[in-house]
């Protein structure tokens, strides 16, 4: 009972400005699922939320990862809208049988690559804003920061794997926002990180089927 009050008054004191933060992006990815192009417009807002949450909370180098958020979401409208205006929705399944949507997987080697050129960057990020700022948990910020643009990238190109680096990312992000007493973002990251793993399933059962 104890810690269900707890937990009641953690959420009551919670900014106004998180919540609203949090709802955006659920709205997002809701409509996202929908292929709305309106899903955009609370990304943004989302995203710009989230760069005065974490300026605040001194999460200097997710700051800018949420501006590049914004500018991704931006490019997101951009290009449905002309998809709109030229009368060529997407079909996500048909999309995913076609060559241009093929998922692919990386190997070992690309892998291994990735790891250690993200690794070198997120070690100078974090030494960096540990010493010459006042940044907190700088490495675990450079963490999330450097491999949540390498699993975008990943998005672009279709690598199955990025779901996995998403679900590990998700995973650290809930400690890194609860420790700076972002406790709905944390739990959003723990919605994050069960949504990664549908993913997952999702794209490895469509990538079964392309050869098929």
């Amino acid at each position: 009972m104890k810690v269900l009050e707890t937990i009641f008054f953690t959420l009551a004191e919670t900014d106004w400005i998180e919540w609203l933060a949090v709802l955006c992006s659920l709205l997002y990815v809701i409509l996202i699922s929908y292929k709305k192009n309106s899903a955009w417009l609370f990304a943004i807002i989302s995203a710009g939320l989230y760069v005065y949450l974490c300026y605040s909370t001194q999460l200097y180098l997710e700051v800018g990862l949420q501006i590049f958020y914004i500018f991704m979401a931006i490019y997101g409208w951009y290009s449905w809208y002309q998809d709109e205006r030229n009368d060529q929705p997407i079909d996500p399944e048909s999309f995913a049988e076609s060559n241009e949507g093929r998922i692919i997987r990386w190997n070992v080697k690309q892998h291994l690559l990735n790891l250690i050129i993200s690794g070198l960057f997120m070690l100078l990020l974090g030494y960096a804003f540990e010493n010459y700022t006042n940044q907190a948990n700088p490495y675990v910020d450079a963490f999330t920061s450097v491999f949540s643009f390498t699993a975008t990238f990943m998005v672009t190109r279709k690598v199955l794997e990025n779901w996995i680096y998403w679900i590990v990312i998700d995973a650290i992000s809930v400690y890194l926002f609860y420790s700076r007493e972002l406790y709905v973002t944390a739990g959003l990251m723990c919605l994050y990180s069960l949504i990664s793993i549908f993913g997952l399933v999702k794209w490895y059962l469509i990538y079964k089927r392309q050869d098929d």
